[in-house]
């Protein structure tokens, strides 16, 4: 599949005319950052429900001693206030992690393996295959609880301490976890390596062998190909992208992983090529603005600080 197949605007045709975004600040932002107090993280998962985002990651259930930022995961979950228009997920490197968050009332849990060994070692302190084989027990787990599992393969184009992955790699891990009774697949741009040419690769595989599962991408904007990555798996059919408020976050495994892609800049992009979010993107800014003051630092959004291109400046 050529990435001609990508282009803009050669394609306009053939992109899809909605996409999904599962905004992932409040798990994947604040987990990089100096701990947050529970009121301020419920106060930012209420306001971004309210923005016209369908999918929230809310928490994670790991271990605190690994992740102490979401420490007070099931106090957050048991105390924000849920809107019904709005899917909540959480996720969990294990099985002990899952229990917990199926316990907690989760429908939707995701599971993060690494394609680079040595990442998954450095992240949950076991080899992939270790985790690729407790995968098929912890399936069976959650859809015993009658909740859906994502299983997001984490290092899909790149990782820092192997270097390249092979697409091919990674496309047997989605055969494997498909086979397992995985629901969905996610990728992973976990140190911002992925490029457009990367992504037509892996999606070349894994369209190629598995057209109709539904899949998502999750890209960091770390070295400025985000939303090139985006265009690039828009071409490709692709329908469903995390992002993140204000480009919090990052991985706190990985050197160098700084900048998960800022949710209001993905939706400012799709909404000028006429693709439907459903997101209210000045509401979505004002959430963005708090995100800063609670973290207290600049954060690295470029329509955070200047705004939609629709935005005039008086003379």
């Amino acid at each position: 599949m050529s990435l001609i197949r990508a282009g803009w605007p050669n394609t306009q045709a053939m992109l899809p005319q909605a996409v999904s975004i599962r905004e992932v600040g409040p798990r994947d932002g604040l987990q990089s950052e100096d701990p947050i107090p529970t009121a301020e993280k419920i106060r930012l998962i209420e306001a971004l429900s309210h923005t016209g985002l369908s999918r929230i990651e809310a928490v994670s259930f790991v271990h605190p001693k690994a992740i102490p930022q979401m420490a007070d995961a099931k106090e957050v979950w048991s105390t924000v206030a849920v809107n019904d228009a709005v899917t909540y997920s959480a996720l969990a490197p294990n099985l002990v992690g899952a229990k917990r968050a199926l316990q907690s009332g989760f429908a939707d849990i995701e599971v993060v393996v690494s394609a680079s060994d040595t990442h998954n070692r450095n992240n949950i302190r076991r080899s992939t295959d270790e985790s690729l084989d407790e995968l098929a027990e912890l399936i069976e787990t959650v859809h015993r609880d009658e909740a859906e599992i994502e299983v997001i393969i984490a290092t899909s184009f790149g990782c820092p301490f192997e270097g390249d992955v092979p697409a091919s790699r990674v496309g047997a891990i989605v055969d494997r976890v498909l086979a397992d009774g995985a629901d969905r697949v996610a990728f992973g741009d976990t140190t911002g390596m992925a490029t457009p040419r990367r992504v037509a690769e892996l999606l070349d595989i894994v369209k190629g062998a598995h057209p109709d599962v539904p899949l998502l991408l999750h890209f960091h904007n770390t070295r400025g190909t985000a939303l090139a990555n985006v265009l690039t798996a828009l071409g490709y059919g692709v329908t469903e992208f995390d992002a993140s408020v204000g480009g919090l976050g990052g991985c706190p495994y990985a050197p160098g992983a700084s900048g998960n892609l800022a949710t209001e800049e993905l939706v400012h992009m799709l909404h000028d090529m006429g693709i439907h979010t459903g997101v209210d993107l000045e509401a979505l800014i004002e959430v963005a603005e708090m995100a800063e003051k609670m973290v207290g630092r600049t954060l690295p959004s470029g329509v955070l600080r200047a705004g939609p291109r629709s935005r005039l400046s008086k003379l």
